[in-house]
């Protein structure tokens, strides 16, 4: 993974934070920092249960080949990390296991009722995914597509197709899963949700569709080793903490994650809960989006070049992905596109990047910066995301904000509870 900030346009000289970044290293290091009982993470790709592991690798390998569709039932980190992995790694069109579908993340009805109707004449396979069993969202779809998976099946099987993921000891999904009896995997006490892919709320979604979980982990463990030294000069996580702090202080108050493939975009969507749920208190924080070029530059590329100076990009390019074709001769050449005949299509992609770059950075003044990742293999997944934990928690301590808490979302949650008849 490379970080190229030569298209930043800062105005400081990141070492200028050496001793801030230090600091603020120590502080999730050591657990000293703000919001310290959730820093699990850190260590994770060190120290995370290989029994577990283990496990989840049994219990995919037992479930996957005799189910049609996997049902994955969490919302937030309970879903956007496995989401984003299972599209980047298999694409969006996999030919191979079951298919994946997410619920549990919306209060839509037409979109459960059309899960229902698509899935109730198939083999089923739910997973849900909830610490505490009581968010809304999960609860809901959870009891409606429990109740069909036990219509469907003996008391016994059925049982076998629903795992729980829930905290180790307490709550209402815990209790109901030791009542009946459900396989059980663990969310860590001292990990949050958006912080959580590594552990068994990414993991047993990725291992039922077919991605191998100890390539993520080593990921992750490398981007560990190579982030766990706070010299500037060697972290690039944090150059990318920085960076974004000197940008702000610009007063640029968006950020946009720009990827080019349409199977990245679940990666965009992770990404802003991640820095959106962690840096956006006390009245600070970048306001994170996210767009898919070159399709959004046909809506958003008018703004970004030519509109308020409001925004900076963050651009994901991956070099080796998976999958080409190369475009055709036409002996008419009706289109006037022959110019571009036996070219691969993934160079016309590389050329709209950079000359997009270009036009955004060298024209319209707008920053960027740009993360090259290798591969979108699970080992690259897993190193890309220990790298954004890492400049996330950075980014929130040089703020001196909590990285690990949200108390903002209990606001909207009170009010709709009231309006729900909910004691």
């Amino acid at each position: 993974m490379k970080l190229d900030l030569t298209n930043a346009k800062l105005n400081e000289d990141i070492h200028a934070y050496q001793d801030e970044v230090t600091k603020a290293h120590n502080w999730l290091h050591e657990k000293t920092g703000k919001g310290n009982d959730f820093v699990g993470w850190v260590k994770w790709p060190l120290e995370y249960d290989k029994e577990e592991v283990k496990r989840i690798k049994e219990v995919a390998s037992k479930l996957k080949d005799k189910t049609d569709v996997v049902l994955v039932c969490g919302i937030g980190g309970s879903y956007l990390g496995a989401r984003a992995a299972i599209e980047m790694i298999n694409g969006l069109y996999p030919s191979n296991g079951p298919e994946i579908i997410f619920i549990g993340n919306t209060f839509s009805a037409t979109y459960l009722k059309q899960v229902y109707d698509h899935v109730k004449d198939k083999d089923i396979v739910l997973n849900v995914i909830s610490k505490s069993g009581t968010t809304t969202e999960t609860s809901i779809s959870f009891r409606i597509f429990k109740e069909l998976v036990e219509s469907k099946y003996s008391k016994e099987e059925a049982k076998e197709r629903i795992i729980a993921t829930t905290d180790k000891a307490r709550g209402t999904l815990k209790a109901l899963a030791d009542e009946i009896g459900y396989e059980t995997f663990v969310i860590p006490d001292d990990i949050g949700g958006r912080y959580s892919v590594f552990t068994a709320v990414g993991l047993l979604p990725l291992a039922l569709a077919g991605i191998d979980p100890d390539e993520v982990l080593k990921g992750s463990l490398k981007a560990y080793e190579d982030l766990s030294d706070p010299d500037l000069d060697k972290n690039i996580a944090y150059q990318y903490a920085v960076a974004r702090r000197i940008l702000d202080k610009k007063g640029y108050s968006a950020e946009m994650f720009v990827t080019y493939e349409l199977q990245l975009a679940s990666i965009g969507e992770w990404w802003k809960q991640l820095f959106g749920e962690s840096e956006g208190k006390d009245g600070k924080g970048i306001l994170p989006t996210s767009a898919t070029f070159s399709t959004d530059l046909h809506s958003l590329g008018q703004f970004i070049q030519a509109g308020r100076k409001c925004l900076f990009e963050t651009l994901l390019w991956v070099d080796g992905m998976e999958g080409d074709i190369i475009f055709p001769k036409e002996e008419n050449d009706y289109d006037h596109m022959n110019y571009l005949a036996d070219k691969k299509v993934s160079w016309v992609n590389e050329m709209a990047m950079k000359g997009t770059l270009s036009a955004h950075s060298d024209d319209g003044n707008v920053p960027n910066i740009v993360i090259h990742l290798d591969d979108n293999s699970a080992y690259s997944f897993g190193y890309m995301i220990y790298f954004f934990f890492k400049a996330c928690g950075m980014t929130c301590y040089l703020l001196d904000i909590n990285p690990f808490d949200q108390p903002g979302v209990e606001v909207y949650k009170k009010k709709m509870f009231k309006l729900l008849g909910k004691e």
